[in-house]
């Protein structure tokens, strides 16, 4: 499997994240992540094309614990600042499954946000993956980031998954008005999960 043109199955990423996690214990490296991204989405359920693992942690030094931790797999990009995105980068293969930890180092004050301020630190949720629990950044966040992307490919399935299973009025009206959505992207929206 590769990020380029193959798609991972919930079976690819829960392993993938097994396999990780079980290198970290073994590197005795306990430390606060979250899964982020499509792949965060594919393991809640959502029918969604995700190409890698998206890992997100607060400080440099915890991409770095990763890094030891999986020095023994290929290294994509090793670990190093990347300004444009502000973010604290690495990129391992796992197993052909390409896996990506970093920092994202801007501030806000919200909690609206899939990687940055209090949003995906306060709202995920578990997932088991093999011997592991995983936490997960929530579908609301997600949806609002997919939507400021304008990706339908990528929102239509999860305004779909949420409609199906329901989600938190309160936390998607925050993630789609503090990442700038208009009010009149937002009144689709809920007219979409609504109606």
């Amino acid at each position: 499997m590769d990020g380029g043109g193959t798609f991972l199955r919930a079976a690819d990423i829960t392993a993938t994240l097994d396999t990780v996690l079980t290198a970290m214990q073994a590197a005795d490296a306990d430390l606060a992540y979250r899964v982020a991204g499509t792949s965060a989405a594919v393991l809640q359920g959502v029918r969604l094309p995700a190409g890698d693992i998206d890992m997100l942690v607060t400080r440099r030094e915890d991409v770095d614990r990763f890094a030891a931790a999986l020095s023994s797999f290929p290294c994509l990009h090793a670990a190093s600042w990347l300004p444009g995105p502000s973010q604290y980068f690495a990129r391992y293969e796992v197993g052909g499954v390409a896996v990506e930890i970093s920092t994202v180092e801007r501030r806000v004050d919200s909690d609206g946000m899939e990687c940055v301020g209090r949003g995906p630190w306060r709202h995920c949720v578990w997932i088991t993956c093999g011997s592991h629990q995983v936490p997960v950044v929530r579908l609301e966040l997600r949806l609002a980031t997919e939507l400021v992307r304008d990706r339908v490919d990528h929102y239509e399935p999860l305004l779909d998954h949420m409609r199906a299973r329901g989600f938190d009025f309160d936390l998607l009206y925050r993630a789609m008005r503090d990442q700038g959505l208009s009010a009149e992207r937002q009144r689709l929206v809920w007219d979409r999960l609504t109606y």
